[in-house]
């Protein structure tokens, strides 16, 4: 199957539905959804941008953003596959899409908050080179919150 990744506002139905679907899976895997504070203008170019990934027939399947967070980092948020799209690769094709986004803004890390109730998403973000970075944003004095980084890369000659 081919699959799709688009620039996509994060106010769009296609992101609000995937958005609601990835807060209904954290409210299975921790007993509430993320309670961290977003706005559509947080994934508004410059300073962020918001990605869905469109399967063939034009159905959203995944989803993923980033937000500018201090001066030179961008803040990973909502990476999320459709169970019927999972084990095709697709969270890792986001998270790369993500981090291009990001380096083309000049940012220079990817940071991101996520919890020991995700183990295959924890194993991802090792395997791509996602390393344990200082706590911060709304988890970060919660027991069990992981926070990780990646220095992106960068163009020098």
């Amino acid at each position: 199957m081919q699959f799709t990744i688009a620039k996509t506002p994060y106010s769009s139905p296609a992101a609000r539905l995937l958005c609601e679907e990835v807060q209904a899976e954290y409210v299975v895997r921790y007993g509430s959804g993320d309670m961290t504070e977003m706005s559509d203008a947080d994934f508004e170019p410059p300073n962020g941008e918001f990605l869905v990934v469109f399967d063939e027939s034009g159905e959203p399947v995944g989803c993923g953003g980033w937000r500018a967070h201090g001066d030179g980092d961008a803040e990973m948020k909502r990476v999320y596959v459709r169970a019927a799209a999972r084990r095709q690769g697709l969270a890792k094709r986001i998270v790369a899409a993500v981090e291009e986004s990001a380096a083309a803004a000049g940012r220079k890390r990817v940071i991101l908050e996520t919890g020991p109730r995700q183990p295959e998403a924890v194993a991802m973000y090792g395997l791509l080179g996602y390393t344990p970075v200082d706590a911060f944003g709304y988890y970060s004095a919660e027991d069990g919150s992981i926070h990780l980084g990646k220095e992106l890369g960068t163009d020098l000659p």
